[in-house]
């Protein structure tokens, strides 16, 4: 039974990359797994469900190899930008994870996710790195009078801000998100704020 779901998964996961998602349809991933229509839904209720698990695992992939390849001993700034940096390329380089930017796909299947489990289960962002910013304002690098929960909060709509590159205009894009990446950092690291 396992190995059943590794195969579709695997096999999804497959045709996602190379077709994309609105081109890849339940009957595609049973053919090459060689299964009934009808099996695959013994193992996901939908082809939303099963994608939506692929790019959870791919996103949760992502972010542990930014957080290894970063020294989060640099000030926040840099580590700040060198995380946006390293998010923003290897969310183009996979094309699972570029249906992050094909907003009617992803809206939809993101909604429908939440619903069933919850909030919780889709943070796109770092889960340990509120450890850091914890320590960032013990250090008094970052401010302590804004909870850290806020600031995480405050991260991922900086990270959100490149689903609208298109109506910000990619001519711009680049720019505007580093200066709203440092503007922000400033912000939080502005330490003279009362406590």
């Amino acid at each position: 039974m396992i190995d059943k779901k590794a195969e579709i998964y695997n096999c999804g996961r497959e045709l996602f990359s190379s077709k994309g998602f609105k081109d890849t349809n339940v009957s595609d991933i049973t053919k090459m797994v060689g299964i009934a229509t009808g099996t695959f839904y013994n193992y996901y209720s939908s082809k939303d469900k099963l994608f939506m698990e692929i790019y959870l695992e791919e996103n949760a992939k992502l972010k542990k190899n930014i957080m290894e390849s970063i020294d989060l001993e640099a000030a926040p700034l840099n580590v700040i930008r060198n995380m946006m940096s390293l998010n923003y390329k290897g969310m183009n380089l996979n094309p699972i994870l570029r249906e992050w930017y094909n907003k009617d796909v992803f809206n939809r299947i993101e909604q429908n996710y939440r619903e069933e489990k919850g909030l919780e289960y889709v943070d796109f962002l770092y889960d340990s790195f509120i450890e850091i910013v914890k320590k960032w304002q013990t250090e008094g690098k970052m401010r302590k009078d804004i909870d850290a929960e806020m600031i995480m909060t405050i991260f991922t709509v900086l990270i959100n801000i490149d689903t609208h590159k298109d109506e910000v205009g990619l001519r711009y894009f680049p720019q505007v998100l580093e200066y709203m990446t440092e503007f922000t950092m400033k912000g939080l690291m502005d330490c003279s704020k009362k406590e």
